[in-house]
């Protein structure tokens, strides 16, 4: 049996809508999840006004001190000017500072503050919490086989 048809046969929880081709998609209840992620986070951080992708920026930052804007924009998904508005802001916030590579001097390295790194554990104590509430559906060994899978299918989508 291929994924589609699996995904055909699995039959909707009950009072669910038949999503009929759309379920054979991974795509599309990738992005039903996140959307729902999403928007249950924005809700908890809704009185920060929290910039759409500064969050997962500044973590990536934090997690990579010295990533260059490039690679940030890269990973974040976004377009590179949106990459540097988002930067700029974070370095009004006094969350990052961007600094000329030791290196190339044509490249930004970017780094964390301490100001940056408390204020991502603020966001990550409401990520948890937000997560936390579908994440119960799941046992340790599926989240850790999901993680793992979610990472090879987005290594091969940026390879192809």
């Amino acid at each position: 049996m291929n994924v589609r048809n699996a995904a055909r046969a699995a039959a909707p929880r009950p009072g669910a809508l038949n999503l009929g081709r759309l379920g054979e998609f991974v795509g599309f209840r990738l992005r039903r999840v996140q959307n729902q992620l999403s928007k249950d986070f924005a809700a908890a951080t809704a009185d920060r006004g929290l910039r759409a992708g500064l969050f997962s920026s500044l973590s990536l930052i934090a997690a990579n001190p010295g990533i260059s804007q490039n690679e940030l924009s890269r990973e974040i998904g976004l377009d590179k000017s949106v990459t540097v508005a988002i930067v700029d802001e974070m370095e009004r916030s006094g969350w990052a500072v961007r600094e000329r590579s030791k290196t190339d001097r044509r490249r930004h390295a970017l780094r964390a503050t301490p100001a940056g790194e408390a204020y991502l554990d603020e966001l990550f104590e409401i990520l948890e919490q937000t997560e936390n509430a579908v994440l119960h559906q799941l046992s340790p060994a599926e989240l850790l086989l999901l993680s793992e899978l979610l990472d090879r299918m987005y290594a091969a989508a940026l390879h192809d």
